[in-house]
């Protein structure tokens, strides 16, 4: 399985490694400064023509003119013309030679700045060429911000104060010129245009079609705007290589910039008219090219158009005004006057606290206005302007609603304040461009493919909506090209309103008990702790603040308007910038750590390698959902009745233990008594920490299912840089616990049909955690054989026999009693309407794709992809085989051997078997196995080390035997990322599907929050590098076949969505499902996948380096 060219790449990654390494400091690259095409030339001629023609023309009707002239008089002439000309040429030959010499400079500047970066650490480039690192993007953000509030002078200033000098220009990209260039466009100011693209050459830089455009667009915008002028801007286009159509086509347009760049271009082609259509690439990729090629028709969803319309009208509406305030299902219980008094007085404090917020902002602001213009990178004004002032005190004021009583770290609270400015700034953005009425007239139009009482038109949701922003080209554009913040930028805006709360919010000291000291308080602390070794900011409230909350138990609760489901199916995925929310900024994939190496390289690929990906992500995202409201009513009893551990139903705060106190100085303790007392009061504040959390967390699930109860809803995706799909809500989704997936039921229901019942009944047996080695039939019979704890658990869940609260999923368990009971009771159960989802999970699916890489028979028939009458558990097959190991070292008079016998078990070895797969080492191993030999009461205690240590060797003995290739792999892939990243490169690859993938695994350096500066692109850490390449590389296989599957499936009328490898649908299309599943399964492992990547690591990283 592993005939390829292995060695040649180890080999080759070494070689780099050693010229890389001693000599990377020498290692030179050449300035960027020089361009084929001296673009700003054009505007330097456009200027001297303005003067010499109008003296031209002079020249030519004195010679038309029949005049008589002296010959001193036109000597004078000769030498005037010949003195301007001499000036003119002289003027132009000082700004050559500046511009040269400024040239020079730039070069050395960015030969010294290359030199100081390795190979490994040069800034990323989007395909346009602009630059990303920190630097790039904060100046971006930064003029950005300028121009939204119309402050021209700063903007052009921070501009300017990086271009004078050469060590700051570096971070200057086309795109910041740009930004400014746009905005004296809006103007109609061509000599500002004109010195913008003199300032672009001397940075080096090459001006492109939005360049271009805007010049055109102030062209536009000019009363009386000379023809020869535009032409000879059309002209310079075609000798940069650009075309008129290009401008139409790749430009993203606000309000009425089109129209006027239109305008212009008329002005000298009257009969022009923009060709944006385009033939849409098909892709050609060999695992669905022919599903693209032949032509299908795919199912609507269960709406009328209008129904669709309206849903949309409610969801911009929500978008519109970004937060959302609910009911808490805690409103359910009797308000008791205690309550009534606290909620009255958390009610005027937060009034105070509003009013003292606004005032200080106001004053802040003020302040920052007039000192910002010494330090644009720590001046946050131009952030602190883009909204309202009412705009950020709510934010704040949302903050300190949401913070726990055990407090917060100063970062997360921080980035999280600066991520709802930026959500708020950006749909903003959205409505100052004039998009969302083209955004509302697509979308209706775009209804009437999904609309049940609409004719079939066979195209995808990608394909219609993009087909239809190009019929509606005029206008502004959907798509937005502004910059996205990096995290330094949101947790600096984020850390200032924070220390605002800190400094400003108050309370009385005696509010709680008159008969205390009145004084003013903060109600907030910044303190330190450490976490893992690391001192961290901290931010907790004052003990009163959090008693007045917890007795009050508000009746509202405020979220984010993206946390909540859809109330319309998403935009489709159209490209890795456009899709899911209607205005709220989304990514195709999530990043951490501010990473961005997956968005360039998304946006690099070609439009065609990306569709099936964003057509798998169109069909999971436009499956709708609806409550379980029975289910919902029961759990919320249960979560208002102080809760319940065994269902996973947090109790509240008042079931948690008491913090014991004691005085430290009190000589009555010893100090063992003392170190005792102290590591109790620890203990208790880390469980009422524990408490508050997973307390809070079911009551945003509930309060939001409970919201939800009466509404059709749907969770838009994404993935991860891995591939693998997740809902963008982070509240409530089916990805989440027993009691959230217990909740979810399809939205559409479809007749059981002859089988779909025993399907119900088999996914019950699945639930409950029973009859794992049983067959299909086999745990159908034992489902009939207790139809009468089905029945009774469906009947009285709280007050029966209770059987369905003993499954491994007692919520999921107990729906699907409900659901069996109501078929199995309806005339005729073959045509009764289910709307339950009902689950396919694989077994060990890692394993499942090693044992399909490595062609191992042994393997794949141990983890069911072999035939066999009964299923194969992997977990006691491993088992049985240590135990047979374990059986011959006991009869050689091995001791911990004979210790073992009768502990080995499926338990002991289940946790590293299935986290082999993942890149677990022996030690990883042995921990796992030493804590499952703990549980068990009657192991001796003083063989437990030595027990895990023999078992763990056992257990990787058994698996390398089981699964003959799957080690080979595994040691091929971490030996590759080793020598990848020693070269001081990150792990890429390719999946089956194209799409590309990055692991974001780099070397962190502490910092501070100011973030005044930041590593921009780290070097890779080799450790987790190495350690992540198998299970990455794994689960990118998991996601591409769930993929596939998933457009397969939804070709065939089926609803699909998954949780990674567990696949749902109706119960009765799982047939059909499992023969999709097993198809693509086998369609994906025909690929020649090992030789592919082989080939790709070869091409990137074992060229000659620069």
């Amino acid at each position: 399985a592993l005939q390829f060219s292995h060695t040649t790449i180890f080999t080759v990654l070494e070689a780099r490694i050693q010229q890389l390494g001693p000599s990377a400091k020498k290692v030179v690259t050449e300035g960027v400064m020089t361009s084929k095409t001296h673009a700003n030339r054009w505007m330097e001629k456009l200027q001297r023509e303005k003067w010499i023609n109008p003296k031209k023309q002079t020249l030519h009707r004195m010679h038309d003119k029949p005049t008589i002239t002296t010959g001193k008089r036109s000597e004078t002439n000769t030498k005037v013309e010949d003195s301007k000309a001499t000036a003119s040429t002289t003027m132009s030959s000082k700004v050559y030679a500046v511009q040269k010499k400024s040239k020079q400079k730039v070069s050395r500047v960015s030969e010294m700045d290359q030199q100081s970066l390795s190979a490994s650490e040069k800034l990323l480039e989007d395909k346009e060429g602009n630059r990303y690192g920190d630097p790039q993007l904060r100046i971006r953000c930064y003029l950005e911000a300028c121009v939204f509030i119309d402050d021209v002078a700063r903007a052009q200033s921070c501009l300017l104060s990086h271009h004078r000098q050469l060590s700051k220009r570096m971070h200057l990209s086309i795109s910041a010129y740009n930004i400014i260039m746009r905005m004296w466009a809006k103007i109609g100011s061509i000599n500002h245009i004109r010195r913008l693209f003199i300032l672009i050459e001397e940075a080096g830089l090459k001006p492109n079609v939005t360049s271009y455009s805007a010049v055109l667009e102030c062209m536009g915008r000019m009363p009386e705007c000379k023809t020869w002028i535009i032409k000879r801007c059309l002209q310079q286009m075609e000798m940069d290589g650009l075309s008129v159509d290009d401008v139409f086509r790749q430009c993203v347009f606000k309000k009425d910039e089109r129209e006027m760049v239109l305008r212009a271009v008329q002005l000298v082609q009257p009969e022009y008219q923009p060709n944006v259509s385009r033939d849409q690439p098909v892709c050609s990729l060999p695992l669905v090219e022919q599903f693209y090629r032949e032509g299908s028709t795919y199912p609507k969803l269960d709406f009328s158009l209008k129904e669709l319309r309206d849903r949309f009208s409610l969801q911009l509406a929500m978008e519109k005004a970004t937060t959302i305030t609910i009911d808490s299902v805690e409103t359910l219980k009797p308000v008791t006057e205690n309550m009534a008094k606290m909620r009255e007085l958390l009610a005027t404090q937060r009034k105070h606290w509003e009013k003292a917020l606004l005032q200080t902002l106001k004053e802040k602001k003020l302040i920052l206005s007039s000192n910002s213009q010494k330090s644009w990178s720590t001046c946050i004004y131009p952030y602190l302007s883009i909204l309202d002032d009412q705009d950020y005190v709510n934010i704040m004021l949302q903050g300190l609603d949401k913070l726990s009583p055990s407090g917060e770290s100063l970062l997360i609270m921080a980035e999280e304040m600066g991520n709802r400015v930026y959500n708020l700034y950006s749909i903003r953005q959205k409505s100052h461009s004039q998009m969302i009425e083209k955004l509302g007239s697509i979308y209706n139009l775009y209804s009437e493919l999904l609309a049940n009482d609409t004719e079939t038109n066979g195209m995808l949701p990608r394909e219609c909506w993009a087909s239809l922003e190009m019929q509606r080209c005029s206008g502004p554009s959907l798509l937005s090209d502004d910059t996205p913040w990096p995290m330094v930028l949101m947790v600096q805006l984020g850390s200032f309103l924070v220390d605002l709360m800190v400094r400003e919010l108050k309370i009385w000291s005696n509010i709680l008990n008159p008969a205390q000291e009145k004084k003013l308080i903060p109600i907030l602390y910044h303190m330190y702790t450490f976490r893992s070794n690391h001192k961290i900011g901290f931010i907790k409230p004052h003990p009163i603040v959090t008693q007045i909350q917890r007795v009050a138990m508000e009746t509202k609760l405020t979220f984010d308007s993206y946390v909540m489901p859809m109330l319309c199916p998403p935009v489709p995925w159209t490209s890795p910038k456009s899709g899911t929310y209607l205005l709220t900024p989304t990514k195709l994939m999530r990043s951490t750590d501010g990473a961005i190496q997956h968005q360039l390289l998304l946006e690099k690929s070609q439009d065609e390698d990306l569709h099936a990906v964003l057509d798998s992500l169109n069909q999971v995202g436009n499956c709708p959902w609806k409550i379980n409201k029975p289910l919902l009513d029961i759990i919320i009893s249960i979560f208002n009745d102080k809760g319940s551990d065994k269902l996973c139903i947090p109790p509240p705060l008042s079931e948690a233990p008491e913090v014991p106190r004691f005085n430290p100085h009190d000589p009555s303790y010893t100090q063992a008594e003392k170190a005792y007392m102290k590591r109790e009061g620890l203990k208790a504040k880390k469980k009422v920490s524990e408490m508050h959390s997973l307390r809070m967390d079911a009551l945003y699930k509930l309060s939001i299912a409970n919201h939800m109860r009466d509404k059709i809803f749907w969770f838009p995706h994404n993935m991860d840089f891995r591939g693998r799909t997740y809902p963008r809500q982070p509240y409530f989704n089916h990805l989440g616990s027993d009691v959230t997936r217990g909740l979810l039921l399809f939205a559409e229901g479809r007749p059981l049909g002859p089988k779909g019942l025993d399907w119900l009944k088999i996914h019950l047996v699945n639930l409950t955690g029973l009859k794992k080695r049983s067959s299909l039939v086999g745990r159908l019979e034992y489902a009939e054989s207790i139809m009468e704890d089905i029945l009774d658990s469906a009947d009285h869940p709280l007050y029966g026999r209770k059987w369905w609260m003993n499954a491994d999923e007692p919520w999921q368990a107990l729906a699907c009693c409900m659901e069996i009971a109501n078929a199995s009771r309806s005339p005729d159960h073959t045509k009764f309407i289910s709307y339950f989802p009902v689950h396919q999970d694989g077994s060990c699916n890692g394993l499942q794709h090693y044992a399909a890489l490595g062609r191992d028979m042994i393997g794949a028939t141990s983890v069911n992809l072999m035939p066999c009458e009964l299923p194969q558990d992997v977990y006691s097959g491993v088992a049985q085989q240590v135990e047979e190991f374990r059986a011959r070292d006991a009869e050689k008079g091995l001791k911990i051997a004979q210790v073992l016998e009768g502990f080995i078990s499926r338990k002991v070895v289940k946790q590293t078997v299935m986290t082999v797969v993942y890149g677990v080492t022996r030690y990883g191993g042995r921990l796992q196995i030493e804590k499952r030999l703990k549980e068990i009461d009657d192991f001796p205690k003083d063989y437990i080390w030595d027990a895990s240590h023999y078992l763990v060797k056992q257990v990787f003995s058994s698996l390398k035997e089981m699964f003959t290739g799957t080690r080979e792999i595994q040691e091929w892939l971490t030996e590759s990322a080793r020598l990848i990243a020693k070269s001081g490169r990150t792990v890429e690859w390719v999946t089956p599907l194209g799409l590309p993938i990055v692991q974001p695994y780099h070397r962190i350096k502490n910092q501070t929050v100011t973030c005044s500066s930041c590593a921009l692109f780290r070097k890779p850490d080799c450790m987790k590098q190495k350690n992540a390449f198998p299970p990455n590389f794994i689960h990118s296989l998991d996601s591409t076949h769930m993929m596939l599957t998933s457009l397969h499936c939804y070709r065939a009328g089926l609803t699909f969505v998954s949780v990674h490898d567990c696949y749902w649908t109706h119960a009765v299309t799982v047939d059909t499902m499992n023969r999709v599943c097993r198809e693509q399964f086998v369609a994906l492992h025909s690929q020649p996948i090992l030789e592919e990547l082989s080939g790709f690591l070869l091409k990137k990283y074992c060229s000659r380096p620069p």
